[in-house]
């Protein structure tokens, strides 16, 4: 299983969408939403969250799981299990990964996460 999530956050009303992308077994799965109000940081840890829990919700617990996110600080804070300044979101993402047999996370460069960074533009645009 592999999962895609990005954030897309608007600058100047600080709006956020979430976008997941899940692949399984070369089918995908796409979902958008909107996300509290904040900082692109924030963002992409909430993102990641919704990742998690939309596939735990789909597939159930117990998953092998590819974790893409072009959010380096996504990716390291999960590497390390350490946040300064984001711990609440970092711990949230770390007890929902835990209930997958394993999670590999790899950081990508955003050129190569265009599936959720798309779905996070459409997000933005949701009608509320």
């Amino acid at each position: 299983m592999q999962l895609y999530t990005d954030a897309a956050t608007e600058p100047l009303t600080k709006r956020s969408a979430a976008g997941i992308l899940l692949i399984d077994q070369g089918r995908q799965h796409q979902y958008k939403q909107p996300l509290p109000v904040g900082d692109n940081h924030t963002a992409e840890f909430l993102a990641a969250i919704a990742g998690f829990k939309t596939l735990l919700d789909t597939f159930g617990p117990g998953q092998s799981v590819f974790f893409f996110t072009d959010s380096q600080v996504v990716a390291e804070s999960v590497s390390k299990a350490y946040s300064k300044n984001f711990n609440v979101e970092l711990q949230t993402l770390l007890h929902l990964q835990d209930q997958c047999q394993v999670v590999i996370t790899q950081w990508i460069p955003e050129s190569e996460n265009h599936g959720a960074h798309q779905l996070a533009q459409q997000g933005l645009h949701l009608k509320l």
